[in-house]
């Protein structure tokens, strides 16, 4: 793993100069974001060695270094997820990639059901913390002591350095930013009533099929996490009505003037701190 990703990042610095301080994992139908980037470096993820491609509608697949507000950013476009069959190890290589880089503070976001009554679908909701349901771990296995440590801590896996910069920019913006706890499930099965009452019973806001590992990952590298929601659809018996992927794109790209506002005025903020 660590040689893995000493190749991919020198394949990558020797395509760019950008040094990026910021990272950010964009969820399905959230890629518009990228046309905020200037000096753009553009690779598609089957270019970069050891690399996975995405096979998930809505995910482009691409690595993109340039800078936002002046901060200097690498984002991925698109994930891949352990309902595809990937292993935890190849799900959180990109987290594990952008620190090798030299990101210090990361963005996760991705589109969620509501299972809590205050939100509406269009509603973007900052995580405060997560419950992992995905029936895995990605430190599972040898720990690799140059990553971080055995057993790292979670008590504050979305820093609240980060998570005040996001309200700082949100009231900037004028946007009310909703706040709340995420539930992984594996899918790609959307969840049943009765799983979303148990998550909801538990504590879950909204829930999910990522953001958990990359989350886990980067803490466990030292990394600084922060992570967005967009709330697409509600959780399945929260209303009536079944849920469809395509319904959910459909709300992503609705979303995406305020969801690109603020991303743009939190990674400015985050490259002056």
């Amino acid at each position: 793993m660590y040689a893995k990703l000493g190749e991919s990042a020198e394949f990558i610095r020797s395509k760019t100069k950008i040094i990026p301080k910021v990272g950010l994992i964009l969820g399905s139908g959230l890629g518009a974001f990228v046309d905020r980037i200037q000096n753009q470096t553009v690779l598609a993820y089957d270019e970069i060695p050891n690399f996975q491609d995405c096979s998930v509608e809505g995910h482009q697949g691409r690595l993109i270094l340039g800078e936002v507000k002046g901060t200097p950013i690498a984002i991925l476009q698109g994930r891949v997820h352990g309902y595809e069959g990937f292993p935890m190890e190849d799900l959180v290589f990109p987290t594990r990639l952008l620190a090798s880089l030299g990101v210090e503070s990361l963005i996760l976001t991705n589109a969620a059901g509501g299972i809590n009554l205050d939100y509406i679908p269009g509603d973007l909701v900052m995580i405060t913390d997560h419950i992992n349901l995905m029936g895995n771990n990605p430190l599972v296995g040898p720990n690799i002591a140059e990553l971080g440590p055995r057993f790292p801590d979670m008590t504050e896996a979305y820093n609240l350095e980060l998570r005040s910069t996001l309200q700082s920019a949100a009231k900037e913006i004028s946007y009310e930013l909703k706040t709340g706890i995420y539930a992984a499930m594996l899918g790609p099965t959307y969840e049943t009533p009765a799983e979303v009452r148990m998550a909801g019973i538990m504590g879950a806001d909204m829930v999910g099929m990522s953001t958990v590992p990359e989350s886990i990952a980067a803490n466990h590298l030292g990394i600084k996490v922060c992570g967005i929601s967009c709330i697409t659809n509600m959780a399945a018996g929260i209303e009536k009505g079944k849920l469809s992927h395509d319904d959910i794109k459909v709300q992503a790209v609705k979303v995406m003037e305020s969801f690109s506002n603020l991303l743009e005025m939190a990674i400015g903020k985050m490259g002056k701190n």
